[in-house]
């Protein structure tokens, strides 16, 4: 997983740019509050670590935008399911 980051400090825009693998990805459910569920990646690599958190909505905006060119992925296999998938 490759993660280019832009970020505005007080000299200026910078530029962050690391590499890791994915370690787990979460399913984060609030029975107390359904409307705040989310989905978070979690990677680490030699130097850095992080967790990504999506909305729901964000996840179905980003498998709609790629959902018609999968084909175009080399070794990409679909889980059953609800559109997860493994590279």
């Amino acid at each position: 997983m490759q993660i280019k980051i832009r970020k505005q400090n007080q000299d200026g825009i910078v530029r962050l740019e690391t590499s890791g693998d994915i370690k787990e990805i979460l399913i984060n459910e609030d029975l107390l509050h359904p409307n705040e569920e989310s989905i978070s990646v979690c990677f680490a690599g030699k130097n850095s670590s992080g967790i990504v958190d999506f909305t729901p909505t964000e996840i179905e905006e980003l498998y709609d935008s790629v959902k018609n060119r999968m084909h175009l992925i080399k070794g990409f296999k679909r889980l059953s399911g609800g559109g997860a998938g493994l590279l």
